[in-house]
């Protein structure tokens, strides 16, 4: 018995029509016909009931049936099973996102998930810059994006994936018609800080910086979110910093009277990076990966 005898009793219990499993199966059907005889007499029983306008399954061809189906799945899937086998088993990696993510870099982030899909599934792990970073050098992330400034121990590893200009948000009623504000007229406001800037070194400095430049009052937000600062602007109590490009997520938060206007005197940027640890990149488990993202962001992006 060959494995073809099978095929072709499948085909036709299938069909119940020898002309139509014969097209099936791509020959004529006195072939066909002469084979299942064949396999009847092989094996002992007969397997059809023919007459000029019927076919139908005998009992041993009844019995046949799912003894055959299972042969055939069995064999039929001896390519795929030697595939996973042989394949790498694929490692899962956290991947660590702080908030505001511009939509560019996680369409690069996608392609390198894309890119290692082979090897290693991906999977993305929120939180604040430092406490990401924390996470990569104590192992429980693979790496992470991260606003920069971000850590200072000398075991981590960074490549810049973007750099984004920063505006100033300010309530729209009072700015209306401006293409862009200098930073002395902002002033008779308070400056409302990024919820993230408590945790992060790039807004800490910034404030610093404001400070300097004469922008002195300051308005606390307790766990503070985007949309509670964008509350505040619209009030026109205060003034924040931002993402100026109109695709990042932080936009979404806006309000109607909230507007985010570029500064004709002042040039904020905020750049992010993939950091990782340095050990696990040369030599080690995450070599392959380091090597796939140094490829896809070899030129940063801009916003």
């Amino acid at each position: 018995m060959e494995l073809l005898h099978l095929r072709y009793f499948v085909a036709v219990a299938q069909e119940l029509n020898f002309s139509t499993a014969a097209r099936r199966l791509h020959m004529a059907a006195s072939p066909l016909s002469r084979r299942i005889k064949d396999l009847e007499n092989e094996l002992g029983h007969r397997l059809f009931d023919r007459d000029t306008h019927h076919v139908r399954l005998t009992p041993a061809g009844s019995a046949l049936l799912p003894i055959a189906r299972g042969v055939l799945e069995q064999v039929d899937s001896i390519q795929w099973r030697l595939d996973e086998t042989t394949r790498p088993r694929r490692t899962t990696l956290l991947l660590g996102v702080p908030s505001g993510i511009h939509p560019d870099l996680r369409t690069r982030m996608d392609a390198l998930a894309e890119r290692v899909g082979d090897r290693f599934e991906i999977k993305r792990w929120p939180g604040g810059t430092e406490r990401l970073v924390d996470a990569v050098c104590d192992g429980r992330l693979a790496l992470t994006l991260a606003r920069l400034p971000a850590g200072g121990d000398p075991a981590l590893e960074q490549l810049p994936v973007m750099s984004e200009r920063l505006g100033a948000v300010v309530p729209r009623d009072r700015f209306a018609g401006r293409e862009s504000i200098a930073l002395a007229e902002l002033s008779g406001l308070a400056y409302a800080g990024s919820p993230t800037a408590v945790t992060n070194a790039y807004f800490r400095g910034l404030d610093q910086q404001l400070a300097e430049l004469g922008i002195k009052k300051r308005i606390e937000i307790g766990s503070a979110t985007f949309d509670g600062v964008s509350e505040i602007v619209s009030s026109g109590l205060a003034f924040s910093i931002s993402m100026l490009d109109p695709r990042s997520p932080v936009q979404n938060y806006r309000l109607d009277n909230v507007t985010v206007l570029p500064f004709s005197d002042f040039h904020p940027r905020l750049e992010t990076g993939l950091l990782w640890r340095k050990d696990r990149a040369h030599g080690g488990d995450l070599d392959e990966v380091i090597a796939a993202a140094r490829e896809i962001f070899a030129e940063p992006l801009h916003a």
